[in-house]
């Protein structure tokens, strides 16, 4: 039987910006899901990170989910960091259907005080070489790459401005009842439309259990509604859900979040935490001529926090409930 052919691919784009920073938004991958259109959640398995050990360099294996062609697809992988040439490495071990192997490397470049460029290399696998199987890697791999370097250089481009676009916070509870109890209200989403008020339409499937993919429709204070789709990853035993917004309202280019549950004397504490990239060319159109962004900054955190404090009312009162009928 002959090897297995292998393809690659190579994507380029020139920043405005310094090498140090592209370098540093690559290797944190604790914020891909929030900076990288197709990454929906990474978990690290093992290694210290981009600033676990002196120079962020070292090995770090992760778990990974990201749309690819519409899907949503899972991997395990090793990545190799070397600061000091600004180079990542990184490659498969278990990778996702029709792939038999994926790896490749992130090439950052200085070209000057502010300029940067970025290459990012892949090679691939398929079995028996299909193919029907390698156009569908080709087509995933450069749609994903494109919008990766596209978005990683507008990101970059507003470095002196990135932190005032960045806003996260959370909203807990506590709630004296079962944490099964609330799990069960925050997973079966499906349910949403007769439990939870502000929410008028949400359409769910779950072809792998436990990523749900999900469109809903959500009623704001001023009585305006909001379509948003979103990937939701479900860890019922360790009592998180985490999810990415797909498609965003458009006062913001990306929106995370998570659901956990921790447990609080008798009872247990749960959290919505929320983490947003503003989207600061809608801002005047969104909320006024005399609007900035620190305006932008404190209307989402009012109307995220409103709609998961409501959320979490009602999850408490779910798990509570069931608990003074036993």
């Amino acid at each position: 039987m002959s090897a297995e052919k292998v393809h690659r691919t190579s994507h380029e784009v020139e920043i405005a910006a310094p090498a140090g920073v592209v370098y540093g938004i690559i290797a944190d991958t604790g914020t891909w899901p929030l900076y990288f259109p197709p990454n929906i959640h990474v978990e690290r398995l093992e290694g210290a990170g981009p600033d676990g050990a002196e120079g962020g360099g070292g090995t770090e294996r992760l778990r990974m989910w990201a749309t690819a062609n519409g899907t949503v697809k899972t991997w395990t992988s090793r990545r190799e960091l070397d600061p000091g040439r600004r180079r990542i490495e990184f490659r498969q071990e278990v990778p996702a259907a029709p792939l038999t192997g994926m790896g490749g490397t992130w090439i950052v470049e200085e070209t000057g005080e502010l300029a940067t460029r970025l290459t990012l290399l892949h090679d691939f696998t398929v079995a028996d070489d299909c193919a029907e199987d390698v156009e569908w890697v080709q087509r995933a791999t450069d749609t994903n790459s494109t919008s990766e370097l596209g978005r990683l250089k507008a990101l970059a481009e507003r470095w002196r401005e990135l932190d005032g676009l960045v806003l996260s916070f959370e909203d807990s509870v506590h709630v004296e009842g079962p944490a099964e109890r609330v799990y069960d209200f925050l997973y079966r989403v499906g349910d949403w439309p007769e439990r939870v008020p502000h929410v008028d339409r949400l359409d769910l499937v779950e072809e792998m259990p436990g990523v749900q993919v999900m469109s809903m429709d959500t009623r704001t204070a001023d009585g305006s509604v909001h379509t948003t789709e979103s990937v939701r990853v479900c860890f019922p035993e360790a009592g998180r859900i985490v999810y990415k917004q797909t498609a965003t309202p458009a006062l913001m280019a990306a929106h995370t979040g998570e659901w956990s549950l921790r447990p609080e004397g008798t009872g247990v504490k749960v959290t919505s935490q929320h983490s947003v990239v503003l989207r600061p060319e809608n801002i005047e159109r969104i909320l006024g001529p005399e609007a900035d962004v620190a305006a932008a900054r404190r209307y989402v955190r009012e109307a995220l926090g409103r709609n998961s404090g409501a959320t979490l009312a009602l999850a408490k009162e779910f798990a509570q409930n069931a608990t003074a009928t036993r």
